[in-house]
């Protein structure tokens, strides 16, 4: 949840999903508020009424019927639960499926393993920490092969950049 939008509850919310109003295919929404943690730490809520301009996700949720309420929910991730996503295609990767794969540029040079990804305009970049951190744009001609029984992705950049 990125801010309330108006004074009757709703929330602006930033979608990581591709494309973003996809999202909106959802109903049910956990949700897990900033540091919360363990197995209790996500609510489930329904999503009532949505809208989406082309640029922002604009949603009215179950339980938050002001101002602040929406406020309240600011910084709250939204979780969809794994057997609600449709199957990755052929050369498409859930993106938590590929944390702590071993990054290895074009020479053989391990450069660390995969610790999250940043959003960024043009493409995700993948921050990978060894003996020191890159970022590495998540896209071609940079990304060049994902392994997944070896766990291993295979990268175009050089270890001293």
């Amino acid at each position: 949840m990125v801010a309330p939008f108006g004074v009757r509850g709703w929330v602006r919310v930033q979608s990581y999903t591709d494309p973003p109003e996809s999202l909106l295919q959802h109903r049910q929404w956990l949700m897990r508020a900033p540091g919360a943690e363990g197995p209790d730490a996500a609510v489930q809520r329904r999503v009532l009424q949505t809208g989406w301009d082309g640029h922002a996700l604009r949603v009215a949720i179950e339980g938050a019927t002001d101002r602040d309420a929406a406020e309240a929910l600011r910084n709250w991730e939204i979780l969809i639960e794994r057997a609600a996503l449709p199957e990755a295609g052929p050369h498409e990767y859930y993106r938590e499926d590929l944390l702590g794969f071993t990054v290895r540029n074009a020479e053989g040079v391990v450069l660390g393993s995969l610790q999250h990804f940043l959003a960024a305009p043009a493409t995700p970049v993948m921050v990978v920490k060894g003996e020191r951190e890159y970022t590495v744009p998540a896209a071609p001609p940079y990304l060049r092969r994902v392994d997944l029984e070896r766990r291993l992705i295979e990268v175009d950049w050089p270890a001293d950049f």
